[in-house]
């Protein structure tokens, strides 16, 4: 069932009962981010799950992209890395996407393009075909290449995409921080079983003003 867990003037407040629902052993930060050693991950915000008229519409994900178009524009203005994922497939490539959801999301699909709000023209975009964002493209040698050691997982759907490429960037070596306001899903309780299966593990739980304030302490060093 699909539920609007996160409404627009209200992902504050709702975002910090999700975080007290967590048992207080899994409520500790276990890391800290350090915005100069970190990259955004914003994967999937296409119109296919942004667009209300789409089928596979998530409600919640509105919600999520003042905070998220906010924290890119920040990392875009430190000169920090923010990579994009946009999920395309063929009849080729999906494997078991295409038995699992009867539907591939085809490049030529005018719902497939990352929504207009992120200004992601000239920036770095992966096309991936799977869960994993790290799963046969280069996202790990362009996060190398910038000397990444910490990712922020941000975008859609939490319990998928997101939760699959935040346990694939641990088992690569990265710190991870998982937005808890920066993800969205279908309902409340995939949203709360990925926090509370990552927190227990592979990731950071983390609210999008914890990642603001630790950008502007930056800027400020900076000078």
């Amino acid at each position: 069932m699909k539920t609007a867990y996160f409404t627009p003037g209200r992902i504050k407040d709702q975002a910090l009962l999700l975080f007290d629902q967590m048992p207080d052993h899994l409520r500790a930060v276990k890391s800290t981010i350090n915005p100069e050693k970190s990259a955004l991950l914003i994967l999937d915000m296409q119109s296919y799950f942004l667009e209300p008229s789409a089928h596979a519409f998530i409600p919640s994900a509105p919600a999520i992209v003042p905070g998220l178009t906010q924290l890119a524009s920040k990392y875009f203005a430190l000169d920090l890395p923010v990579i994009f994922t946009q999920h395309l497939n063929s009849a080729q490539d999906a494997g078991s996407m295409a038995t699992w959801w009867k539907d591939i999301i085809k490049i030529e699909d005018p719902l497939a393009a990352i929504i207009p709000e992120f200004d992601y023209s000239n920036r770095y975009v992966i096309p991936k075909t799977q869960y994993d964002a790290f799963y046969q493209t280069d996202l790990k040698e362009h996060l190398t290449s910038r000397d990444v050691s910490q990712v922020v997982v941000s975008g859609v759907m939490t319990h998928l995409c997101c939760e699959t490429t935040a346990r694939s960037a641990f088992m690569h070596g990265f710190e991870v921080f998982f937005l808890i306001d920066g993800t969205a899903t279908y309902n409340k309780e995939h949203h709360l079983a990925t926090l509370l299966n990552l927190s227990h593990g592979f990731a950071t739980p983390i609210l999008v003003s914890q990642i603001q304030v630790a950008l502007e302490d930056l800027a400020e060093n900076r000078g």
